[in-house]
């Protein structure tokens, strides 16, 4: 599920971080904004970050918590957890951060919903993906590595919808499911960041509802492509937010309930 490209290490920060449009200094007679290159590349000269070249351009705007929210728990596997795994990701922080997370949403009696990979053996498989990502064979119908990992094992009633590709939306019923829960966003953990969390933000956004990805609750296996992809997500697409914000927001939820 994790590209197999190398992302730049400037990306370490949400696009949106304490970043205004104010920070560029404004062009004279239709010049560029000063620090932003003329080049059609969209290169930017070195006094001005990344950041603040994204928020000058628009980017970044938040889209904030929803009122009906749902979790999902994407492919938290013990394919990423066992070391043994060829997959093995050290997600262990990330684990426990989602683990937090899920008995927050619990106690606010959100929705949750889970996603795995199963990669069929027969003639069409995994398609194109699993020709790609060799590695997802270890993810074949009833492996014991597709197991949902232990922490955050699903209780009655928290379905958990198989996929074959990356988006947690392509060929399953989850936008269905959201509409039928009454869900305006959802809340995001699980792995891995560059893979199925940024696929699954994509769609959730292009779907009509408002993802917030929890940086402490999603992992890849290299920092490089799961900051990029944070840092992308952040800017185009969807909130990325602290797991102390999410718990925040939730225990709000369950005492308007209570």
């Amino acid at each position: 599920m994790t590209p197999t490209t190398t992302a730049s290490t400037t990306a370490a920060a949400p696009a949106s971080a304490g970043v205004s449009t104010a920070d560029v200094s404004p062009g004279v007679s239709g010049e560029a904004p000063t620090g932003v290159s003329t080049a059609r590349t969209g290169e930017v000269s070195g006094d001005l970050s990344a950041d603040n070249d994204y928020a000058a351009a628009g980017f970044g705007q938040r889209l904030g918590f929803g009122r009906r929210p749902a979790l999902i728990v994407i492919d938290f596997v013990d394919a990423y957890l066992v070391e043994s795994s060829p997959l093995y990701a050290g997600v262990e922080d990330e684990l426990a951060s989602a683990a937090r997370v899920l008995h927050s949403a619990r106690a606010a009696g959100i929705p949750v919903l889970y996603t795995v990979v199963e990669q069929d053996k027969g003639p069409t498989g995994g398609g194109v993906f699993a020709r790609k990502a060799a590695g997802l064979a270890t993810l074949a119908t009833g492996s014991p590595l597709g197991a949902i990992a232990a922490p955050l094992t699903p209780q009655q009633g928290e379905p958990i919808l198989s996929k074959k590709y990356a988006s947690s939306f392509f060929g399953t019923s989850l936008a269905t499911d959201l509409t039928v829960l009454g869900c305006d966003s959802v809340i995001l953990v699980g792995l891995s960041t560059s893979g199925c969390v940024r696929a699954t933000a994509v769609d959730a956004c292009q779907h009509g509802f408002i993802p917030l990805v929890v940086r402490d609750a999603v992992g890849d296996r290299r920092s490089e492509p799961h900051e990029a992809a944070l840092f992308d997500l952040d800017a185009k697409y969807a909130d990325v937010v602290s797991e102390q914000d999410v718990v925040t927001y939730l225990a709000g939820l369950a005492a308007s309930s209570a």
